[in-house]
């Protein structure tokens, strides 16, 4: 890789991780303001401030070196069991945030993840009111090399109409149609010059990403991309909320899969994931960047609604148990809870920049210099 794909890889990330987490943080910012809560700090990034400056409402906002993350800081977040005396003094009578209803707090809480989902949203209805919605055809693009669909002589032009006795729909069913069936022999119709002929295939068997994953079929073709043309806003409002709606299902299809045993914990890719993928997308452009963004955003806000102490869902769970029992949950309960959150947020960031690293081939690259 050279110099200028670091680069562009690095400002790429930056620019990617900044964007969804001012927004996360602004989601959260605005919703304490909106519920009277007056906000101490508004932070992008970590470590020491690189800049900081302080505005009308005595909101302190810093620009911090390590943009993994981000925080706001609401006026009297701590429970007031844990504040000194000289936090105390200094409370402002009617902005701290533990004395508002439990409402109030979980919508502050929530808001954030929110801000994520708006986000998506508003970035896809820009790409498709500018760039427009590309349309993938059941056309071979391109054959893979030493693939089933060379091995049958599949060709570039060919649309494939049916696989067995399956009439094909779109590309998602052929895709998932072709996954149920590895090693299967079977036949493709398929429209070549404008005419229909069956060919015999059998199609080829994959793991997913890993050794024991579930074995799944693969075509080995490149399917065709019909670039999308620009459509009005009314259009790109719908198809932006349909594409919002799409992302979220198939982020919790995947996590139900990793869940279920269909697919393994090793594909969880962690920051060095996102900071390569965020280099490789933005080498196609900005439109593709948007893209990427917008799938992020979406899981952002998804991760952070997990029931997982220190996360935003965390919370939001102690928020419903209190809003029924109409007291809140015990000190040590949360306590012990939110030392396990930090433990599996803690251990789920190394195992996901371990199996980063894996698939960079570090580890090969040291036991090739020990041997």
């Amino acid at each position: 890789m050279m110099i200028h794909d670091y680069l562009r890889t690095l400002i790429s990330f930056v620019f990617v991780l900044g964007v969804l987490v001012t927004f996360h943080e602004l989601g959260h910012y605005l919703a304490a303001r909106w519920r009277g809560v007056h906000v101490e700090v508004f932070s992008l990034g970590f470590g020491p401030a690189l800049f900081k400056w302080q505005d009308r409402s005595g909101t302190e906002w810093r620009i911090c070196p390590i943009p993994l993350g981000g925080y706001v800081r609401p006026h009297g977040f701590d429970d007031p069991e844990d504040a000194t005396p000289e936090q105390k003094a200094a409370w402002i009578p009617g902005r701290t945030f533990h004395d508002k209803s439990v409402w109030s707090r979980a919508i502050v809480i929530l808001a954030g993840p929110v801000f994520n989902f708006i986000l998506a949203f508003a970035l896809f209805v820009l790409l498709f009111a500018t760039a427009g919605q590309p349309h993938v055809r059941n056309e071979v693009s391109s054959v893979m090399p030493g693939s089933a669909a060379q091995s049958a002589a599949l060709q570039k032009g060919d649309v494939i109409l049916r696989i067995g006795t399956h009439d094909v729909s779109s590309v998602e069913d052929a895709q998932a149609t072709v996954a149920q069936e590895p090693g299967q022999k079977t036949t493709l119709l398929v429209q070549r010059n404008g005419q229909q002929m069956d060919i015999p295939i059998t199609i080829g068997t994959t793991q997913d990403s890993h050794a024991g994953g579930a074995a799944r079929g693969l075509l080995g073709v490149v399917f065709a991309v019909e670039p999308g043309k620009a459509l009005p806003l009314p259009q790109a409002i719908g198809a932006g909320a349909q594409a919002t709606w799409k992302t979220v299902t198939q982020t919790l299809n995947g996590v139900w899969q990793i869940f279920s045993g269909q697919h393994t914990a090793r594909d969880l890719g962690g920051p060095l994931k996102i900071a390569q993928l965020s280099g490789q997308v933005a080498q196609y452009g900005f439109a593709s960047l948007l893209s990427f963004m917008a799938l992020l955003s979406v899981n952002l806000g998804l991760i952070n609604l997990f029931p997982v102490p220190l996360l935003d869902g965390g919370r939001l769970v102690f928020y419903a148990i209190e809003a029924i029992r109409g007291r809140p949950v015990s000190k040590r309960v949360q306590e012990v809870s939110f030392q396990t959150g930090f433990a599996l947020l803690a251990g789920l960031f190394l195992f996901s920049t371990f199996n980063d690293l894996s698939s960079f081939g570090l580890f090969r690259w040291v036991a090739s210099l020990a041997g």
